[in-house]
């Protein structure tokens, strides 16, 4: 069997859009419809919506920021890779650059949410600096994880 290493270069800018349609594999169109008003939301200021983008400059990785869900703090949600390009680097390209968003808006704490069972994703946050955050009686589907970016 033959491997070979291939190196591209990868850029990071706001999600479009015109880009939706080559985005199925973040999840079901209901979702879909869900990051197109999430994008709609980014012309008041409430949110970006990221992507990371090879040299076809189709998404590899897509992800938000909410800063009005967190006094104080930016929340990472849905944030996905594509499953044929995970643990390539995209997904901590993805977050450094939504943290350095946040770092922008003058906010120094990035939050996020994470599913119980996805220990994967628990572990990237984990190795990028980002600790659970004990409950405070709030009941969350998620584990909520916290990194101070400062």
């Amino acid at each position: 069997m033959a491997v070979a290493t291939v190196t591209v270069d990868l850029t990071v800018r706001d999600l479009l859009h015109e880009d939706l349609a080559g985005c199925a594999w973040t999840g079901s169109p209901t979702h879909l419809r869900f990051i197109a008003a999430a994008l709609g939301r980014r012309s008041a200021g409430v949110v970006d919506y990221l992507a990371v983008c090879g040299p076809s400059d189709l998404p590899l990785g897509v992800g938000g920021i909410d800063y009005g869900r967190s006094s104080g703090a930016g929340w990472l949600w849905q944030l996905a890779v594509h499953p044929a390009f995970r643990s390539c680097g995209i997904g901590t390209l993805l977050v450094r650059s939504a943290e350095e968003r946040i770092l922008r808006r003058g906010l120094d704490i990035a939050e996020l949410g994470v599913e119980p069972a996805n220990t994967r994703a628990q572990r990237l946050y984990a190795r990028l600096g980002y600790r659970v955050v004990p409950e405070d009686g709030r009941r969350s589907h998620c584990v909520v994880m916290r990194r101070h970016l400062c």
